[in-house]
């Protein structure tokens, strides 16, 4: 089964959470009135769209279903639709114009950062691109570890460390073997607490410090890595996040186990940040960079 098909299957949740309840309401109306709105504005907040961005959407169609003098709740929903896949934005593809190129990931325990960084390196990898991998996240016990084997089903090298030693003395030792090996992308894995938010700070500063001064001129992502089942908490992780680091985009994790997929809308619309991976399952080839059409495609359109 191709990436698309697995999307679209990953997916079902959310799209009849959202699409199928759509479909639910508007055959309740004969007419188009406040209560079908007030409905749909229901819907979306159930749909972890959250309630400021679901706000911007009913105002929005509000003035649609004015301008165009829309009577048949039917053509509601089709605006509604379109309004929906406008918000999903354009996708932005990685900045790997260097080489080498840093990618530097953050994100809590949990979300599935050390299996996301497994995933995109194998991706990485069937683009032709030679990769290392720093196990940076030194302060959770067996991180290297785990890394180390999503690094070998990807089929890419890894620079560790032993426990408990300085994060930014292992991107310093990764960006040596960069330089040897002629690599075209440094990962660096980082340690996913939040609870703590100056450390993470200062651990993430010095990191910054290492590869400013190592790799001046290389163009670096800041990817934060986001469990999609946690809807709106992703969203607030998110802002915590961002105020502890200069993101460039997100990774959303386990969208084929959730039916909250509407974050995507939600991050996008309150944050300004682009999704630029989504994995569906748990297999190495499943996490690809998010196509926005295709997404949108997967979410809305008929099957």
């Amino acid at each position: 089964m191709g990436f698309f098909n697995r999307l679209k299957e990953g997916l079902l949740k959310t799209k009849n959470a959202i699409v199928g309840k759509i479909d639910n309401i508007i055959k309740k109306f004969t007419k188009v009135d406040e209560e079908l709105f007030e409905e749909l504005e229901e819907l979306l907040i159930s749909a972890d769209i959250g309630f400021t961005v679901t706000e911007e959407i009913l105002d929005e169609l509000r003035e649609t279903v004015i301008d165009k003098k829309i009577k048949e709740p039917e053509l509601v929903k089709s605006e509604l639709l379109d309004i929906l896949k406008r918000m999903i934005g354009e996708h932005e593809p990685l900045n790997l114009s260097t080489k080498p190129s840093v990618i530097l990931v953050i994100g809590v325990n949990g979300v599935g950062k050390t299996t996301s960084i497994g995933k995109i390196a194998a991706e990485l990898k069937s683009q032709k691109k030679k990769v290392v991998v720093a196990a940076a996240d030194t302060f959770r016990a067996a991180a290297a570890e785990q890394l180390g084997v999503w690094c070998e089903r990807a089929g890419v090298d890894i620079v560790k460390q032993a426990a408990g030693a300085d994060p930014a003395s292992v991107v310093f030792d990764a960006i040596n073997a960069v330089k040897s090996r002629g690599a075209d992308v440094l990962i660096i894995d980082t340690a996913g607490r939040l609870h703590n938010k100056k450390n993470l700070m200062d651990e993430l500063a010095k990191i910054d410090r290492v590869i400013s001064r190592e790799l001046p001129d290389s163009a670096k992502e800041t990817l934060l890595v986001l469990d999609a089942t946690t809807g709106q908490n992703a969203v607030m992780q998110a802002k915590e996040f961002k105020n502890a680091s200069k993101i460039t985009g997100l990774v959303l994790t386990k969208l084929d186990g959730t039916a909250k997929g509407g974050i995507v809308i939600s991050i996008r619309r309150e944050l300004n940040i682009p999704v630029k991976f989504i994995g569906v399952g748990e297999q190495i080839d499943d996490m690809k960079p998010f196509d926005a059409k295709e997404f949108a495609g997967a979410l809305f359109e008929e099957n």
